[in-house]
Parts: C-alpha cells; sequence; structure tokens
C-alpha cells in the first residue's frame, strides 16, 4: 500500500513539471510548421480588413 500511494504521489508531482516540457514542445512544432508553410509560399492574412474608399465613394 505504501509503494502504490508513493507512485500516485510521484505522478502527481511529475505532470506539472512535464507540463511545461509538452507546451514548449508543442509551441516548436507549431512554429516549425509556420516556417515550412511561409517556405511553401503560404501567408497570413488579417481576416477582418477595412473597405479602401474610392474616388467615388469620397465624393
Amino acid at each position: 500500500m505504501k509503494a502504490s500511494l508513493l507512485h500516485y504521489l510521484l505522478i502527481l508531482f511529475m505532470i506539472p513539471m512535464l507540463s511545461g516540457c509538452w507546451l514548449l514542445a508543442a509551441g516548436g512544432a507549431g512554429a516549425y510548421g509556420g516556417y515550412k508553410a511561409k517556405e511553401a509560399g503560404y501567408g497570413v492574412q488579417n481576416p477582418v480588413t477595412k473597405d479602401k474608399k474610392t474616388e467615388d465613394q469620397k465624393k
């Protein structure tokens, strides 16, 4: 029973320590994916754009 409790406590303390590593790994994978997409010619576009005024709209 003591070994089982120790095992659960070890897991309980290890999860928060590893969470930062997983976030860093996921961020690195996303950055690499973005780099490769940019290399392939894809780009980021703003979904909210303002309409440009033409000469007819100004009058």
